[in-house]
């Protein structure tokens, strides 16, 4: 690894694994439609030995899969909208006119026995109704490692979006999803105007901004 005024030229590998964290208390603080557990560890320090006993609580989420639709024909871009109550406490200090219902790419959480892209397509088809043409894997990220275990998959999903709309959802899962059809170019353009303020959607809209003439040829070339 070459430093060059202090900065790394190159990317460092982990400095420690599993093996240099010490479990040695794990708790279950709540179990209801979330959980919590305190986790009391210790770990190895950069300069050298263990640290003292630490206490954390973390919010226990596991695997989720996030989608964003895109029609490459017609240059559309689908998200969906619902209350999130995550969103409100941020809105308790603001206006009237400050709002919890959050656009987002379609998301869900990973069940047992269930792939990735398994939830990736039941999901799309559960709030949006929509059956895609094609899933495209984009990345992996951590929620909020500091305090909560969720990790999410993006997929990107091509779909002809000419026709949809409307509002989806199961009633079981008390979900109200209104699915909104918009021209990327709008998309990109607003895409730091404070209406897509959450990470999964930020990132999926980043990737196909980045991708999105990738899929329009490959889109054409296989119709031609």
């Amino acid at each position: 690894m070459l430093i060059n005024n202090g900065v790394c030229m190159s990317i460092p590998d982990y400095p420690f694994t599993l093996c240099d964290v010490q479990i040695l208390k794990h708790e279950s603080l709540y179990k209801g439609f979330f959980k919590a557990e305190k986790i009391t560890l210790r770990h190895r320090l950069y300069a050298g030995g263990w640290s003292s006993a630490v206490s954390r609580e973390v919010f226990v989420r596991g695997a989720a899969v996030g989608v964003v639709l895109y029609d490459p024909k017609q240059d559309l871009i689908g998200l969906v909208e619902q209350i999130r109550i995550g969103a409100l406490a941020n809105l308790e200090s603001e206006s009237g006119d400050a709002s919890p219902w959050c656009m987002e790419v379609v998301a869900g959480m990973v069940d047992t026995g269930e792939t990735l892209e398994d939830v990736a397509w039941r999901e799309v088809k559960e709030e949006t109704s929509i059956v895609p043409s094609a899933m495209e894997y984009i990345c992996e990220y951590m929620a909020s490692p500091g305090g909560c275990t969720e990790s999410l998959h993006l997929f990107c999903a091509q779909a002809d979006l000419s026709q949809q709309g409307g509002i989806h959802g199961l009633d079981e899962e008390d979900e109200d999803i209104k699915l909104h059809v918009l021209a990327a170019s709008d998309v990109f353009q607003n895409l730091y105007g404070g209406r897509f303020n959450n990470a999964a959607t930020m990132i999926g809209l980043q990737w196909l901004q980045l991708n999105h003439k990738r899929l329009c040829l490959i889109d054409t070339l296989a119709v031609t």
